[in-house]
């Protein structure tokens, strides 16, 4: 007679196994394969991580009416990598396709099949991609081939080491870190309009060689290399350290400014809890050229400069100004309009070229002689500096808190806006 096995002695190992094979299975489903593809109009497709953290899938943006979408990375409900972003969003159409190719080559194309973005993977042995539980895309053979963290676009994710030769972007402005620990803002790669380092105690007799920043999971910004024996904290996030199921992460948004901010897993609603401008009046041509930055109760707001100026495009003061008459129309008969609490923005490199000392009277009058001088500054600080704007791209910012006086070149007669500062029809 054959040996009796009571059934419920196999149970567990028949669970077990059930167990080991649901986990391959959820490893295997995040692993995406060579030839696979992702389309906007393809219902609730997606590259999704092991523990659902984070998918990579197309979502829909807002342009004006049409339908355009952008093939990104979502964790806990917040676009935190967009293929193809940065200073140059990839949006397309509803017929676009974001293919992993044969050849390991990730490429975005719109409905004309023309190329928007790739990653530049082809012929790398690339064998597979895989979207991780951090919220990092990777391309492996093996080992990483390429991965959305080291080509971050214009966020950075709690816990996502941002190191040298990385670049955030939007728009026309970028963030990146230096060497010697200090970390910048620029407007289209030529004025440095925030530089922040290290206090000087903390890098004195230390040089640098690999700094690295970070988002903490807690909410606190620090900097490491291997030459510090600790990190020190850059920044604190308002609500740094406080309990929750919180997605944390840096983002360069499209007003030049960088900010740190926490969102309740899930909701995809984030709230700011830190800026690295704490003025937004001082980012760079953040109204356009030749536009004043000024503040309507506590929101700041774009206008022009005088009445002979009018918005570039009457439904977005923030693309500038420009003049109604134009100076070489006027030869021998411009002037200088006189612009009270206002200062024209001279950061690096131009302050090397634009700044004088002399007076107001001076500083005026300079302008008005100098046939590439279209606006001047005197501080009236103390200081006794004057800044001559001779770039051919210009940005101001009024306030009745600026002791400084300013001056821009118009044909006669100038006319001045009516307080306070106003948009212009």
């Amino acid at each position: 007679m054959g040996s009796f096995r009571d059934p419920r002695s196999t149970f567990p190992l028949l669970i077990s196994a059930l167990i080991f094979f649901l986990a391959a299975f959820k490893s295997d489903a995040a692993d995406v394969a060579l030839g696979s593809v992702l389309r906007p109009t393809d219902s609730n497709a997606s590259w999704v991580s092991p523990g659902e953290t984070c998918s990579l899938q197309f979502f829909p943006v807002d342009a004006g009416g049409a339908s355009l979408y952008v093939a990104a990375i979502a964790f806990g409900g917040i676009r935190v990598w967009t293929a193809g972003g940065g200073s140059t969003p990839g949006m397309v159409d509803s017929a676009a396709s974001l293919q992993l190719g044969s050849d390991g080559n990730l490429r975005l194309f719109n409905g004309s099949e023309v190329l928007v973005w790739e990653s530049g993977t082809a012929g790398r042995g690339v064998t597979k991609g895989a979207l991780l539980d951090t919220g990092n895309f990777v391309l492996s053979n093996g080992s990483t081939v390429w991965d959305s963290f080291s080509n971050p676009t214009d966020t950075l994710l709690q816990n996502q080491n941002f190191t040298l030769n990385e670049t955030l972007r939007s728009g026309p402005y970028s963030f990146s870190l230096l060497l010697v620990g200090n970390f910048t803002l620029e407007w289209n790669n030529t004025v440095v309009y925030y530089n922040k380092g290290l206090n000087a105690s903390v890098v004195a007799n230390v040089n640098l060689t690999s700094p690295s920043l970070t988002l903490q999971s807690n909410g606190i910004v620090t900097l490491s290399d291997q030459a510090l024996a600790t990190a020190p904290v850059i920044a604190y996030s308002s609500d740094y350290g406080e309990p929750g199921e919180l997605v944390r992460f840096l983002r360069l948004d499209d007003d030049g400014n960088l900010r740190a901010y926490s969102s309740v897993r899930g909701t995809g609603q984030a709230t700011a809890r830190w800026s690295a401008v704490t003025d937004q009046c001082e980012v760079f041509g953040w109204c356009g050229n030749m536009g004043i930055c000024s503040y309507n109760d506590t929101e700041p707001t774009c206008g022009c400069p005088s009445k002979n100026f009018e918005l570039t495009e009457p439904g977005d003061p923030r693309k500038g100004c420009r003049r109604k008459q134009e100076i070489k129309d006027c030869p021998g008969n411009s002037t200088m309009l006189q612009l009270d609490h206002t200062q024209f923005l001279t950061y690096p490199p131009d302050i090397s070229t634009e700044v004088f000392f002399v007076g107001i009277t001076a500083c005026r009058q300079n302008c008005l002689s100098g046939s590439s001088c279209v606006a001047s500054t005197s501080l009236a600080d103390g200081s006794g500096l004057c800044y001559l704007k001779v770039s051919n791209f210009v940005s101001g910012y009024h306030s009745p808190a600026l002791p400084s006086t300013s001056f821009v070149k118009v044909c006669s007669p100038g006319i001045p806006n009516q307080p306070p500062l106003s948009h212009q029809p």
